[in-house]
């Protein structure tokens, strides 16, 4: 499986109160669990920087995380970056 990486920014108008912003991420991890069954989700981080959210997941196929990446985009309201990863050690081992 292949690692990934999404970082998300969060639309001025995702959410007018911080205390809706939990049903959204329901909202959001629920369509893409039943949506995206192939993306296994390892870790989710918030930050404070040019991105609100990076996620770590993997998938063999990399549709379903296009699709994982545009469910977060429509019910998350964010702009979204995805990025293929590879575990330090592996490719190390490359070069």
């Amino acid at each position: 499986m292949a690692t990934y990486v999404i970082l998300s920014r969060f639309s001025p108008d995702a959410f007018r109160d911080p205390n809706d912003f939990k049903q959204l991420a329901a909202t959001v991890a629920e369509k893409i669990r039943s949506e995206c069954p192939e993306v296994t989700w390892k870790e989710s981080y918030a930050t404070l920087g040019r991105f609100d959210v990076v996620d770590i997941v993997e998938a063999s196929d990399v549709k379903q995380v296009e699709k994982a990446a545009m469910l977060i985009r429509a019910y998350g309201h964010s702009t979204t970056e995805t990025l293929q990863g590879t575990p330090w050690k592996e490719f190390l081992g490359t070069l």
